[in-house]
């Protein structure tokens, strides 16, 4: 699966922190970048914050930053009283980092915040959201582990963000959430799992959800969604168009919580919906949707001519690509092993394995490479999981 090509992370940071200018007499006046920042568990927030006198909470260096700084976090559990709250912004050719300190596993738990669980019927307030919690553009955090917060990490009215080999899971809502005025964001390289809402019995909490809003420009690519309770991926109410790509949805809407009244609806890729539900042309291409409760791919009442292209339904035990409310187009699509391949309505396409007299076998029904551990760049191991075995051109090559 080809993946945006980015530095590495400990690169990154020292390129950043060895930043000089040069320049000779005649050379025009160049600002030299911001100084990074160090947060270490062993910090102090009256250190200057540099490597060997690093700062203790990320907070404290979330609001030092200023355009272009590099925040490097080095590993350990930071365990969070009140959410991280990022509302300065940077700017497009200055984006502000957050990052871990090379490997080093930097784990954000939420555990110790308001809201971990809501009551049940309750609600959580806006600025409560998140373990992170983001009003803010231009930013790109890297690397990091959001854990059993209300969200793991949740941006309202961001644009310009890029989100990178993201860890969001056992939160108790969605792992990460774009919504509001948002365009322009980069999901890159995202495992969110076991993310549950007991407030709402299983009603509400995704792997990933770009909804509530509107803006044009927000990619999705290379994500993993697994066992949340409600859907793998969510634009419920998102208005403009929302690119997936790369990106794989399993073992959704299940109650492995044993929560009452379950309410968990379990599709892996949700693309729209809403009351009315607003037409939205969304892209999805290369994706895989498999063992999820209900269906592997569904406009879900979204009227809008959606894309379905090259992606793989397997085993879903409704439909695979429920599309009768849209007027969508689906070419090259594979559905294998769900209770029904398509529900089209008004909606076309070609070269699907449903025009076809015979739906080819998959050369492998294992998983386990796919969803094992990543590759050194961030990206999903390479397998030939659902791959047609007689080589045919369709569905999803991850």
């Amino acid at each position: 699966m080809r993946t945006r090509s980015t530095v590495p992370l400990a690169a990154a940071v020292a390129l950043a922190a060895a930043a000089v200018v040069i320049g000779g007499p005649s050379a025009p006046a160049t600002a030299a970048a911001p100084a990074p920042l160090f947060v270490a568990p062993t910090g102090d927030d009256s250190n200057a914050g540099d490597l060997a006198h690093p700062l203790r909470t990320i907070q404290r260096a979330v609001d030092l930053a200023q355009a272009g700084t590099v925040i490097s976090v080095r590993g350990g559990t930071y365990a969070l009283t009140t959410n991280i709250q990022i509302a300065r912004s940077g700017t497009a050719s200055q984006p502000i980092t957050l990052t871990r300190y090379g490997a080093e596993r930097v784990v954000i738990d939420g555990e110790g915040l308001p809201n971990t669980p809501a009551p049940v019927g309750g609600s959580v307030p806006r600025a409560q959201r998140g373990a992170v919690h983001m009003a803010a553009s231009y930013w790109r955090l890297i690397g990091l582990e959001l854990v059993n917060g209300p969200y793991g990490l949740y941006c309202d009215g961001c644009n310009g963000n890029v989100f990178e080999r993201l860890s969001t899971h056992d939160n108790y809502e969605t792992g990460l959430q774009i919504q509001g005025a948002s365009s322009n964001n980069l999901v890159l390289n995202l495992d969110s799992y076991r993310n549950r809402d007991p407030r709402k019995n299983g009603e509400s909490a995704d792997g990933l959800a770009i909804k509530e809003g509107s803006g044009t420009g927000n990619v999705v690519r290379g994500a993993r969604l697994w066992h949340n309770v409600d859907d793998g991926f969510d634009a419920w109410m998102f208005t403009s168009p929302i690119t997936v790509e790369g990106s794989v949805a399993y073992g959704n809407g299940f109650n492995r919580w044993n929560f009452p009244d379950f309410a968990g609806d379990g599709n892996g890729f949700k693309m729209g919906g809403g009351d009315p539900d607003p037409a939205a042309n969304h892209v999805i291409r290369n994706s895989m949707a498999f063992g999820n409760a209900a269906h592997g791919f569904t406009d879900n009442g979204n009227p809008g001519s959606l894309t379905f292209d090259h992606d793989t339904a397997y085993a879903n035990p409704k439909t695979g690509f429920d599309v009768d409310s849209s007027t969508s187009r689906l070419t090259a699509n594979l559905a294998v092993g769900n209770g029904t391949a398509v529900a089209l309505g008004r909606s076309t396409g070609s070269g699907n394995s449903w025009n076809l007299s015979s739906v080819p076998a998959p050369a492998s029904t294992d998983s386990s490479v796919l969803t094992g551990p990543r590759t050194a760049t961030g990206a999903i191991a390479t397998s030939p999981f659902l791959r047609p075995a007689n080589g045919a051109d369709l569905g999803a090559r991850i």
